[in-house]
């Protein structure tokens, strides 16, 4: 591919890195991830909460975070809210503005102020205002985002511990680019891998693992297991290529990850 840049990251800091980690690179739906967590700051201050109606008649902000709010991929309502996962930047943007009405400022100055800023990501940016799809950032910037999920400090570990469990239970979707899973199982914001397969991770990555990847050729995950984060950015169009290399990729890091321990210890 022509450019990429990667970094494992630990509760302590990155552990290994490589290529340009101070590039800027677009994220494409790895957005969701600072959207997600800038809706949970949110919550925590009242700002917004999960139970109240958001995006469709009948949706909450929950639904629109869990992509269960009945909102097409890219277009509008196809059925109650609810009823099937539909992965959905719709829902995303709805989120967005429904957060932008209630703060009183636009997303992306909420996202600055709520996540960006705090956690020193100076080099990330929507380019577009997008809270779905328009982030830029570099491997630095996301190291410290990763180190947040690890850590949090932006919000309570129980509010995150909510965040990365199955939000609506049982229902089936399809993961874009991936294919059709069943149950297609969400958090708030993180897509979790649970026992997924086909999946973007790998197979020694824990069930408990949760990120997200996007169409620039790009992921992040978290496996609370081996307490590491893994980051991947690239200016490669995700495609069938990524399927092959980032499982193996990911397999590789926990191995890694894993012996590292052992020889710690």
């Amino acid at each position: 591919m022509p450019t990429a840049a990667a970094a494992v990251v630990s509760r302590d800091g990155v552990l290994a890195a490589t290529g340009d980690t101070d590039r800027p690179f677009r994220l494409a739906s790895v957005t969701k991830l600072l959207a997600a967590l800038a809706s949970l700051v949110a919550i925590e201050e009242e700002t917004i909460a999960l139970p109240e109606p958001a995006g469709p008649p009948g949706a909450t902000v929950e639904h629109l975070l869990a992509h269960a709010s009945g909102l097409g991929f890219d277009t509008g309502v196809l059925m109650p809210p609810g009823r099937k996962r539909i992965y959905s930047n719709t829902g995303y943007e709805a989120l967005g503005d429904h957060l932008a009405a209630a703060a009183g400022m636009p997303f992306a100055d909420y996202l600055a102020a709520a996540v960006l800023d705090p956690l020193g990501m100076a080099a990330t940016d929507l380019r577009d205002g997008s809270p779905a799809h328009g982030g830029w950032s570099t491997v630095a910037d996301l190291a410290r985002f990763a180190g947040e999920l690890l850590a949090p400090t932006l919000i309570a570990p129980t509010t995150l511990a909510d965040a990365t469990r199955v939000h609506f239970p049982g229902l089936d979707g399809v993961l874009p680019g991936v294919g059709p899973q069943r149950p297609l199982d969400w958090g708030l914001g993180f897509e979790l891998r649970d026992h997924k397969s086909p999946h973007w991770t790998g197979a020694a990555n824990s069930p408990a693992t949760y990120g997200h990847f996007g169409g620039a050729g790009t992921f992040l995950w978290v496996d609370p297991d081996v307490a590491v984060a893994c980051i991947a950015l690239t200016d490669r169009e995700f495609g069938p290529w990524a399927l092959d290399a980032w499982p193996a990729l990911s397999d590789e890091v926990v191995a890694w990850t894993r012996a590292a321990n052992v020889a710690g210890r």
